[in-house]
């Protein structure tokens, strides 16, 4: 287990935020006291207990617990350090940045748990409840997030500092990359006719009108919705707050009794119905059936022939191909010359592991610089089009190298010196702060030196 001095530390389950599971009362019995303070914020021995029981549960145990519980405890220090530095810069974080962070959390948590009755029944607490022990942890949390991007969010590199960087790296260190590919695109969505679009809604209000004259609504949304992600679960979406919806759909379930069915809603995604399973102040929990608003075999046909004359002009070089992406493609990616940002790094590489199956089946057989066959895919919203794709470059794996991995080595060189702003940072300030450590934890092997006296 290392410190991450450069990512303020991340509260991925409620044991984090204070929120103790029953799991951790049965395994753990703690005897809360402070065992270190620094500024006025006091770190306790259950926070502690509570990350070693989540560190164990996690990764196992590498180390003795001793060792473990003493890099914990460093971690923490870290944070209440940087929290000090907030509290004394008067770093503020407003009440709405703090329920937009909370009600994120919760549907993370919501979706690993299942349900939102389940979370609750998992902590023997109300939601509203939960929310109210997260408040604080949070705001706090968000505030250490503000201190360290002031620290370290001007930090700049060099040309001439990365190829230094580069120059020092042992020989038999310097990382391997694996192939990576460039893919751009030129996308054809096809327009659905009003007569196909009537047809689907026809479909909708028989499905509803079976609702409203007794049958099961999570039957129905099994059988026949188009949202694979909660017709399983008989359409239940799970707990959604304020403006985590489509417009339309929360203008209407935020006005439904419980039970009551919707009339169809229509949003980007198709035609809707609603049931209401229950409302908690800001959050609803619903049912819903959705059909998609898909484009007919003809009209399929009509954009795969559109691609195919623009694969045409492209070949016959009256067009390149970022040229041809920008006048043609239906697609945002137009404007980066059709080139596909890989979601990972912010970047047009990727790596061929980071590719979807069926995006690298049809790349995987092109050779650089050649178009493919126009195929048939389903863009973010589950809508059906054809696009062209274009291989632009692909690497074999290689070693390092700051003619094909300028920006990669760049970015090490970034975090190094990073972290050398943070380690003098935390020098610095330690000997400014108020920093007292119990005598059970004075013994620690501390990368830093925390504390001279003990509490």
């Amino acid at each position: 287990m290392k410190i991450n001095k450069l990512t303020a530390f991340p509260i991925v389950i409620l044991l984090l935020l204070g929120l103790q599971t029953r799991q951790t009362k049965a395994q753990v019995k703690v005897i809360d006291q402070i065992v270190a303070i620094v500024g006025k914020n006091i770190i306790l021995e259950s926070e502690i207990e509570a990350q070693y029981l989540q560190y164990r549960m996690q990764q196992g145990i590498q180390g003795s617990e001793e060792t473990v519980k003493c890099q914990i405890l460093e971690d923490v220090l870290y944070q209440k350090l940087l929290l000090n530095q907030a509290q004394v810069d008067s770093i503020e974080i407003t009440d709405n940045e703090v329920e937009q962070s909370m009600d994120q959390r919760l549907r993370y948590f919501i979706g690993q748990i299942g349900s939102a009755e389940k979370l609750e029944e998992y902590y023997n607490k109300s939601i509203l409840e939960i929310k109210e022990e997260m408040r604080e942890p949070i705001r706090e949390q968000m505030m250490v997030e503000r201190a360290q991007q002031e620290i370290t969010g001007n930090v700049t590199i060099t040309p001439s500092e990365v190829k230094q960087f580069y120059k020092n790296m042992p020989k038999d260190s310097i990382p391997r990359i694996n192939s990576e590919v460039e893919i751009g695109q030129i996308v054809k969505m096809p327009k659905v006719g009003i007569e196909v679009k009537s047809e689907i809604r026809t479909k909708m209000e028989n499905i509803r009108n079976r609702v409203l004259e007794g049958e099961s609504f999570k039957t129905m949304a099994i059988l026949y919705s188009e949202d694979p992600g909660s017709a399983k679960k008989g359409g239940e979406i799970g707990l959604a707050g304020r403006g985590e919806l489509y417009p339309e759909f929360e203008a209407v379930a935020f006005k439904l009794d419980e039970g009551e069915i919707s009339d169809i809603v229509e949003t980007k995604a198709g035609f809707h119905i609603i049931q209401l399973i229950d409302r908690k102040g800001d959050y609803v929990n619903v049912r819903h059936i959705l059909l998609r608003i898909k484009p007919s075999p003809y009209e399929l046909m009509e954009a795969q022939a559109y691609l195919d004359s623009i694969a045409d002009i492209i070949q016959q070089d009256s067009l390149n191909f970022e040229e041809a992406a920008m006048k043609f493609s239906d697609d945002p990616s137009k404007n980066n010359g059709g080139l596909i940002v890989n979601p990972m790094t912010g970047t047009t590489k990727f790596q061929t592991d980071q590719i979807d199956p069926q995006l690298f089946f049809v790349i995987d057989k092109l050779e650089v610089g050649e178009l493919s066959e126009p195929v048939l895919f389903e863009n973010e919203e589950g809508k059906q089009g054809y696009r062209i794709l274009y291989l632009k470059n692909r690497t074999e794996p290689h070693i390092a190298n700051l003619k094909d991995d300028y920006n990669v080595i760049q970015e090490w060189a970034l975090s190094k010196k990073k972290s050398e702003v943070v380690d003098k940072w935390v020098k610095e300030k330690i000997d400014d702060a108020y920093i007292k450590i119990i005598d059970e934890f004075q013994s620690c092997n501390y990368y830093y030196k925390w504390a001279n006296e003990e509490l």
